[in-house]
């Protein structure tokens, strides 16, 4: 199922390539304007620079993983996606 990110859209993320990942990542950050959100987006990045594959998942109590899995198993539905856009208005 595609993504559908500022009217673009997208190939599943699971069988693009790093590269061709990357520049949709630029693209995406290049059409932020919000500073609070660039901020918020190089901190996070910045903070899992060095952390270790599977780190964040091991971190999670069986509670949180289960909500993630059940958010992952409703995202397959595209009816309860909502796209970049309308996301992204709320930060501006």
């Amino acid at each position: 199922m595609p993504i559908i990110l500022n009217n673009l859209v997208e190939p599943r993320l699971d069988i693009m390539e790093a590269l061709e990942l990357k520049f949709h990542i630029h693209q995406i950050v290049d059409a932020i304007q919000n500073e609070q959100v660039l901020q918020t987006l190089y901190d996070f990045l910045k903070s899992k620079e060095n952390e270790k594959d599977g780190s964040l998942w091991e971190s999670l109590n069986e509670e949180q993983k289960k909500e993630v899995m059940l958010a992952f198993e409703e995202s397959e539905d595209e009816g309860n996606l909502v796209d970049a856009k309308t996301v992204f208005r709320n930060f501006r």
